[in-house]
């Protein structure tokens, strides 16, 4: 008999009642420290008082109204992201996948309203992750995404990662944009190299076709920087941002230029929540602490502590670790066992881990996690580690 909750998921069977700050407390008392924050998601932990403080307020006076009238939470955030970001406009949505079906929209429709339509192309990488709806899965193009969801939308091209002869030779005259994640999360911890990015950048320029980054994941602080196209110093026309910026309430956004956005005036898209009052007052709660420099740097601070502790928790389990990769606090423990295993011993030792592709485990704890934490994090993890080893 199939349950009342739909099984698309296979859930650990773990149940949560309460968080505290990087910590999860189940139903029984016991503690586990969270280093997947909700899969990059609890930017500031668990019931951080200033994101609680400003739901509850929102929550006592206004809920939703519909995007049919001005929002000044939502005006208050946009304009916070426009001056933090390269971008000029802001929408606002509940989820990346959401924030991708915009992105590609918004793409598509540059085009058309310069006078070509048949620039619909967009070109995407192998490993790349960016949502489960239908254009989300067109775009990753793999088996396990679109099997049994057919017919694909069209529209897409699907690329070797790293493989500079086959982009040059991909691009035509239907190539809409480029579309890329800068770290890619469900792909591995795969961060596209500084030079890599700047070379998209000079790329899409030379050929006039646009530039979208999916910072869903790698966005909202998660790499030391606001976000992780800043290390490489260039900027795109699109990026879709989600998870961190509602630090646990669901948001997502998509920022882009003056000119990409040009084409989505007035009943180009939509949605009925996006933006709503409680959604935009956590997220300008949250861009408030992790927009300020002295937070990122303390980010990057934290992220090397953490990195070091696992270079050595890798020399001391050559059996079950191979290497770490990743970049700020979106870590990965590649392991040379089955990375599932490495994340069931977590549960036992009481540390939450989230497994991804490449034999990855992913370490994705809040922003802010402790020092105290973090060596609590290895500590644990390397308890379930000998565990795998005896």
């Amino acid at each position: 008999m199939i349950p009342s909750v739909l099984p698309t998921y296979a859930r650990a069977p773990l149940h949560f009642v309460k968080g505290e700050g990087s910590w999860l407390i189940d139903e029984n008392g016991r503690r586990f420290l969270d280093l997947g924050a909700g899969i990059a998601v609890n930017a500031l932990g668990h019931a951080h008082p200033d994101l609680v403080k400003a739901l509850t307020d929102q929550a006592q006076n206004l809920w939703h109204v519909s995007n049919l009238y001005e929002i000044p939470q939502q005006q208050a955030l946009a304009d916070a992201l426009v001056d933090n970001s390269f971008a000029d406009t802001v929408f606002f949505t509940n989820s990346g996948t959401e924030s991708c079906e915009l992105a590609v929209k918004m793409a598509r429709k540059y085009w058309h309203d310069k006078g070509h339509p048949e620039k619909i192309e967009i070109l995407t990488f192998d490993g790349c992750f960016h949502g489960r709806s239908s254009a989300a899965i067109a775009a990753a193009g793999t088996p396990k995404m679109i099997g049994g969801f057919g017919p694909v939308l069209p529209g897409f091209v699907h690329l070797p990662w790293g493989d500079h002869d086959a982009l040059n030779a991909a691009i035509n005259d239907t190539t809409c944009a480029i579309l890329i994640e800068p770290v890619q999360g469900e792909g591995g911890i795969r961060p596209l190299p500084d030079q890599c990015l700047q070379g998209l950048r000079k790329l899409c320029d030379d050929k006039g076709i646009l530039l979208i980054l999916d910072e869903v994941q790698c966005g909202v602080g998660r790499t030391g920087k606001l976000f992780a196209h800043e290390w490489a110093g260039v900027s795109p026309d699109i990026m879709m941002v989600a998870k961190g910026i509602g630090g646990g309430f669901p948001l997502g956004a998509v920022l882009a230029t003056e000119e990409a956005a040009s084409g989505m005036v007035a009943g180009t898209h939509g949605s009925t929540y996006g933006g709503n009052p409680l959604g935009c007052a956590v997220g300008k709660a949250v861009l408030d602490h992790v927009a300020d420099p002295a937070f990122l740097e303390g980010v990057r601070a934290r992220a090397g502590l953490l990195r070091q502790r696992l270079e050595g928790l890798v020399a001391a389990h050559p059996d079950v670790f191979e290497s770490v990769r990743g970049t700020g606090l979106m870590l990965g423990l590649r392991c040379k066992i089955a990375p599932g295993d490495v994340v069931k011993a977590g549960y036992d030792k009481g540390v939450i881990t989230v497994p991804a592709a490449d034999n990855i485990v992913r370490l994705l704890p809040p922003l802010n996690i402790t020092e105290d934490d973090i060596a609590e994090a290895i500590n644990r993890l390397d308890q379930a580690a000998s565990a795998l080893e005896a």
